[in-house]
């Protein structure tokens, strides 16, 4: 199992249809890693973060956001030291051992610290401590049924990683028990009002194939949207299908274009072989058969064959030819 701090969505499949007439999408029905990216340790709304009228500095959360971390962890231990309830402290010094920061990386140390702060009831100490748990370390076996309780134990505070990550156990089942899809929407609709975009592109997915909610399309793009604008992949894919076939939103070929190249340029292969058809059809973008070829190329090395692009790009001229070779040098720059 992948650690939940990787990105994790539910997984998607496309599927292109003929000469790009239509673009259809296709959600595969379960996730296949953990996800979302963790969050910031320090939140709006964490102790650690001064608010107005507060006293100067929190020496420790400063020292840690400046790199300082050996002061931040001497700091951190003082405030545990004065006060052995300082919950947000003890995640501090969690994770600077989680991380290695500045100290050799100790999981079962940083599993002390998140265990006590979470016994105290910091969110974010629960939330970390049920990653672990997932992860296993040596000396510390891999746990499901704690790392749900703490997920539980966050999301009852509004974590929104912990709800995301709720609703990515839903549909894995537990103890052989089947997918609970209602469930799942429940926990990603919640993570996704919390801000997390990973839950707003589950929502929607969930909503497009009406598994454990109403099947509702104009719904689903809504919550595509928030996801594609958060700047998840999947999420930029899926509603520039939308957008281009006109499903659920107006059809808008041009602004679909812009989002498949938005994720071409973040190197996702579906989207490079759809923005390559629609640079050789011009649909949404000028008609450029080298642009084509380019999208083509990259989609290609990473395993999509498509015969049809293979032709529309196999005559090039010499002077085309170069300028593929001069474009595809300047992307593998990046």
């Amino acid at each position: 199992m992948k650690s939940v701090r990787a990105s994790r969505a539910l997984a998607s499949g496309f599927a292109l249809c003929g000469a790009i007439l239509a673009i259809d999408a296709r959600a595969e029905d379960f996730p296949t890693s953990f996800g979302p990216s963790r969050p910031p340790l320090i939140t709006p709304d964490s102790p650690l973060t001064p608010k107005p009228g507060d006293p100067p500095g929190d020496i420790a959360f400063g020292a840690y956001q400046r790199g300082y971390f050996i002061t931040a962890l001497r700091e951190a231990t003082k405030r545990v030291a004065a006060n052995p309830k300082d919950a947000a402290a003890m995640t501090l010094i969690g994770e600077i051992y989680r991380d290695g920061l500045a100290v050799r990386q100790d999981i079962l140390e940083s599993t002390h610290w998140y265990r006590l702060a979470s016994g105290l009831g910091d969110k974010q100490a629960a939330f970390e401590l049920g990653v672990t748990l997932l992860d296993g370390a040596p000396g510390l076996p891999k746990d499901k049924a704690g790392a749900k309780a703490q997920f539980e134990k966050a999301a009852a505070g509004g974590h929104a990683g912990a709800l995301y990550n709720l609703g990515v156990l839903a549909i894995e089942g537990q103890d052989g028990a089947p997918p609970d899809f209602a469930a799942a929407a429940g926990y990603f609709r919640r993570a996704a009002e919390a801000g997390d975009e990973n839950g707003a592109y589950s929502y929607g997915v969930l909503l497009r194939q009406g598994r454990g909610v109403p099947l509702d399309i104009a719904e689903s793009a809504h919550w595509l949207k928030r996801a594609a604008d958060g700047g998840i992949i999947a999420g930029q894919v899926e509603y520039a299908i939308m957008l281009f076939n006109g499903t659920g939103v107006p059809r808008d070929e041009a602004k679909a274009a812009a989002i498949f190249q938005q994720a071409a340029a973040r190197k996702n292969p579906i989207a490079q072989n759809r923005l390559a058809h629609l640079f050789v059809s011009g649909r949404g973008v000028p008609h450029d058969l080298v642009q084509a070829a380019l999208w083509h190329s990259f989609a290609k090395a990473a395993g999509i064959e498509d015969p049809d692009l293979d032709a529309a790009t196999a005559n090039l001229t010499p002077d085309q030819d170069r300028e593929l070779r001069r474009l595809a040098r300047l992307q593998a720059e990046f």
